[in-house]
């Protein structure tokens, strides 16, 4: 029987010396029993300002806590670490960039719920969690699943974001036997984790509000620019990549 493992990370920062100090996750199996997780850690990297101002913890809330790979958390995910099981976060390339800092090589089957609400749900102008918590009005129901696990709710807090995740991986599902019926939901999921998202409009830039398509026939220059100079995600390099490959 397949587990399906979501989960967040706080970090003391996003560089590539940052580490996890908090584990917030759910593991759920078909019946719907849940397991919920929410553990800090200790890190040798200090936590930056910025990160502080984020997610709001502070060194001696992480004083004399274990380390990520001590906890109980990073315990079970090495127990579950095989393709019959799915791991699920939000950005994932993010928290599984983290926990490969600390030794962990991923087996699971990997679903993305940031990219598949890009698919699934293209006419959001955005696809943060936090705007789909609302956006799909998530919020009205989520203190019911918060009291069932003992859970309080707070944005950027590992486990009150997990909490949304599932109930917006149950938005995903619906919608994914909605647009794909001849398909298993999950299964499709996973496929469109892989799947680059074509762009159609501009989010920010001198171009915010314009389509990318009639940018690239009005100033090619201008994306060939983007792509050979900026840090690009994987959607909008693919994005440019394709109505270049076209003019």
């Amino acid at each position: 029987m397949p587990k399906y493992v979501l989960f967040d990370t706080e970090t003391t920062g996003n560089q590539e010396e940052d580490r996890v100090i908090q584990f917030g996750a759910m593991i759920v199996d078909q019946t719907g029993k849940v397991e919920a997780y929410d553990e800090f850690c200790q890190s040798d990297i200090p936590i930056k300002i910025e990160a502080m101002e984020v997610h709001n913890i502070t060194p001696d809330m992480i004083e004399n806590k274990q380390k990520a790979t001590e906890t109980i958390f990073y315990k079970k995910l090495l127990e579950l670490n095989n393709e019959d099981n799915f791991l699920i976060a939000h950005n994932i390339k993010f928290d599984l960039g983290m926990i490969e800092k600390e030794g962990f090589k991923n087996h699971f089957q990997i679903i993305d719920t940031l990219r598949c609400a890009k698919h699934l749900f293209p006419q959001m102008p955005y696809h943060r969690l936090q705007y789909l918590r609302y956006a799909l009005e998530l919020y009205k129901v989520e203190q019911i699943e918060a009291k069932k696990h003992n859970i309080t709710i707070k944005a950027h807090d590992a486990i009150g974001d997990v909490l949304v995740m599932k109930l917006f991986l149950s938005k995903l599902v619906k919608e994914c036997r909605k647009q794909y019926p001849d398909y298993n939901p999950m299964e499709k999921l996973v496929e469109l984790s892989k799947t680059p998202v074509f762009i159609t409009t501009f989010k920010f830039g001198k171009y915010k509000g314009k389509e990318v398509i009639e940018v690239a026939k009005e100033d090619s220059g201008y994306l060939n620019w983007m792509k050979s100079n900026l840090d690009l995600d994987e959607d909008l390099k693919y994005t440019l990549e394709k109505v270049l490959s076209k003019i």
